[in-house]
């Protein structure tokens, strides 16, 4: 009685831990390494989520204890400042990244909200903005997000944009904008479902 008990249990756990894996967009650990954002909405808002490492081998530092700007999007000038809202949050500015000039046609908008390490894509002026006194490959958390927005909204077209300064691991910034689609997601969290029905009602066969 004790295994069935807790196979019923594992098997409770493993279904609501599947179901909300599915429905929040979260999937496994990507091998993609660098510093990657993902904006994605989230409700009736758009979230920007930034993490990783950066190997700032290949830049050449511009300035040191930087103010810089509170958390923002410019889509049509490949601008993104990643973290708080506060400003004057001092940064180092490297220079030296190449890729994409925009990922959209939307003007600046300012984040509503915000918290973690400030890390700057500025495109413009091929310049990327770390927290003072970072050191390579220390891991950096991001977040901000914009109430009441789409992506649309933001003018931000979907896809992955990548900016990058070398072929080493962490020599690149990545964005991944998303739309979410719901269709394919119940899809998926119906089909895994059946198949961990599947599953456990022939482990149950098994220790009857």
């Amino acid at each position: 009685m004790k295994t069935t008990s807790s196979s019923h249990k594992y098997f409770q756990s493993m279904l609501a831990t599947l179901a909300i894996a599915i429905l929040c967009g979260v999937s496994a650990p990507s091998a993609q390494a660098g510093y990657i954002v993902t904006l994605q909405e989230v409700g009736p808002n758009v979230v920007a989520t930034g993490t990783g490492a950066f190997d700032l081998t290949g830049l050449a530092l511009e300035f040191t204890n930087d103010p810089s700007a509170g958390a923002q999007i410019s889509p049509s000038t490949a601008q993104m400042v990643m973290g708080s809202t506060s400003v004057d949050v001092p940064v180092d500015d490297y220079q030296g990244l190449v890729g994409p000039l925009n990922f959209g046609v939307g003007p600046r908008t300012n984040a509503t909200s915000g918290s973690g390490d400030h890390v700057i894509l500025d495109r413009l002026f091929n310049d990327l903005s770390v927290p003072t006194g970072y050191v390579s490959g220390n891991p950096l958390f991001s977040i901000s997000t914009y109430d009441g927005a789409t992506l649309s909204s933001l003018g931000v077209t979907p896809g992955t944009y990548v900016w990058a300064w070398g072929t080493g691991a962490n020599q690149n910034f990545t964005l991944i904008a998303a739309v979410p689609d719901l269709g394919s997601t119940f899809g998926l969290l119906f089909v895994s479902l059946v198949a961990l029905v599947g599953a456990h009602r022939f482990r149950g066969r098994q220790l009857a």
